[in-house]
């Protein structure tokens, strides 16, 4: 299945803004959400084709969200990418433990998330 739509999830304006420009600007339908529970509300009115998370928020993080997403069967198809300000090995080893696809290093490199999406459409 190709993505098309993709929800970002992050509790910096600036951030969500930078990533929905960089997304819309490649050609997919972004949605956006500011927290971890706005981010479950909007998967289950409407399910995007991929989620684009930051690991840390208020509330619940990244890598809880990622883990109810990914072990809940109405949506374990649906990729997540994680986003960490952290450029530690031990994130990207405890997104994949979570079920995210793929974790990327803020600032998020443009070519670096469009070749990941790629991988996964």
């Amino acid at each position: 299945m190709a993505i098309q739509t993709i929800l970002v999830v992050d509790d910096s304006a600036t951030d969500r803004f930078f990533l929905t420009e960089l997304l819309e600007t490649a050609g997919f339908q972004v949605t956006g959400a500011e927290s971890g529970e706005e981010c479950l509300a909007k998967v289950a009115s409407s399910p995007p084709d991929m989620v684009l998370m930051d690991v840390v928020m208020p509330g619940l993080t990244g890598f809880q969200v990622t883990r109810m997403l990914t072990k809940d069967a109405s949506t374990a198809g649906i990729p997540v990418i994680l986003c960490t300000g952290k450029s530690q090995a031990t994130d990207l080893a405890w997104a994949l433990k979570m079920g995210a696809k793929a974790c990327v290093t803020k600032p998020v490199v443009g070519t670096e998330l469009l070749a990941i999406i790629k991988t996964l459409g």
